[in-house]
């Protein structure tokens, strides 16, 4: 397989296959989606097409029964467009697929959208879709989003059915919606998991606050990046929200988790039955990544979990009424050219995952919005614990009015 083949932008990939004309299954007595467009991701069961994930070796895979949470948005109303592209098997952050080809960032000529929900976010910023489906394990949600203009929101694990849905990781994967706003992506989070509020949120006397982590999420950043962030950091403040940068134990701690074990380990499990996972048709990136699962014994991911679940802790414990916030992305959406050679590849792709990622292993809850400069957007990514879902989507819901009047 030769690289220079994902050097082909291609605005057709956006799509892997149509659905054909549906008739709702909706309830009459919850439509709320009722005329959307809603685009699913390539690795949700959709009854009577492929789940092909994005690679040929499951080409044939037809799926016998809907997701659940296809059957939800079905119910609601919701009107499905069609399966859409991601990189194979949803291990990486940059939306790259050799087999299908890549849809073009719509913003930034020659650029990547971003993955691995990648058709997914070009179909919302571009208008075929009025949200898109997809999954979230490193920021697979969040991603393109930022990179396409868009919202990306990544709930709380637990508050949204698995069921149906091909895993990554089946221990750090979200199924979350992307959307051309909060409000987009609250009423479909809403109808995939059934209720406004599927859990306890902690109640605090504290004031909320924004914490922004001295010690991690910026290194490495584009100039242009952090410019924008400031100007955002500028505007929360100066609509009242208590902003502050410190430096916290928790970090360093992340820091320090292989959190590779997860997706190399767990993806090998699962995909080993249903095909060679030493296949040739595999891209080779996704290929040496699953083969690496074979590295880990069983002690040592037992170790990596415990550590997760250490880290779990400390964040629900000390960052109650905190939004930890960061640039989404710490660099502009990449050129397709910049990919070319592997170790640019791997460089490019752990920086993007690198903020986003933080938010799947404290199993919280985050959301990235999309703020603007003159030539392109950067995402600005709020992140809570566990169960805060509703809370977070409110106060997403301020920000975007006050980015939104910000030169009014």
């Amino acid at each position: 397989m030769e690289y220079d083949r994902q050097n082909f932008a291609d605005s057709s990939k956006v799509f892997l296959r149509r659905f054909e004309p549906q008739d709702s299954a909706m309830d009459s007595s919850n439509v709320v989606l009722s005329h959307l467009r809603v685009s699913v991701k390539a690795n949700f069961d959709v009854k009577g097409y492929p789940t092909c994930c994005g690679t040929t070796l499951l080409a044939d895979n037809v799926a016998q029964k809907d997701a659940k949470a296809i059957q939800r948005l079905k119910n609601a109303g919701a009107y499905l467009v069609g399966h859409t592209n991601m990189t194979e098997l949803a291990y990486s952050g940059l939306g790259l697929n050799p087999h299908y080809g890549t849809p073009e960032n719509p913003i930034v000529e020659g650029a990547i959208p971003g993955g691995s929900t990648s058709g997914g976010a070009v179909s919302v910023a571009t208008g075929e879709a009025d949200i898109a489906l997809g999954t979230d394990t490193g920021g697979s949600l969040r991603i393109p989003a930022a990179f396409c203009g868009v919202t990306g929101f990544k709930p709380s694990q637990q508050s949204v059915s698995n069921q149906g849905c091909w895993p990554l990781s089946q221990q750090l994967d979200s199924i979350g919606p992307i959307g051309k706003s909060v409000a987009d992506c609250r009423l479909a989070w809403e109808v995939m998991s059934s209720s406004t509020s599927t859990v306890a949120k902690k109640q605090s006397s504290t004031e909320l606050e924004f914490v922004i982590p001295s010690n991690f999420g910026f290194d490495d950043i584009d100039p242009e990046v952090t410019e924008l962030f400031d100007q955002a950091v500028s505007i929360i403040e100066a609509a009242g929200f208590k902003v502050r940068e410190t430096s916290h134990p928790l970090f360093e701690n992340y820091k320090e988790l292989p959190v590779w074990h997860f997706s190399a380990v767990e993806s090998r499990h699962f995909y080993q039955s249903h095909f060679d996972i030493d296949s040739a048709d595999l891209d080779p990136r996704v290929r040496s990544r699953i083969r690496r699962g074979v590295e880990i014994d069983d002690v040592e991911f037992e170790e990596t979990k415990n550590a997760r679940r250490a880290l779990i802790d400390t964040f629900s414990t000390h960052f109650t009424n905190k939004v930890v916030l960061m640039p989404t992305v710490a660099c502009k959406a990449p050129k397709f050219e910049d990919l070319v050679q592997d170790a640019d590849y791997d460089r490019i792709n752990l920086l993007c995952l690198r903020n986003t990622t933080l938010a799947n292993v404290l199993d919280g809850c985050s959301i990235s919005l999309p703020f603007w400069g003159e030539m392109f957007p950067i995402g600005i990514m709020l992140t809570m614990f566990n169960g805060a879902d509703e809370r977070l989507l409110e106060i997403a819901q301020e920000l975007e009015l006050i980015f939104a009047n910000r030169d009014r």
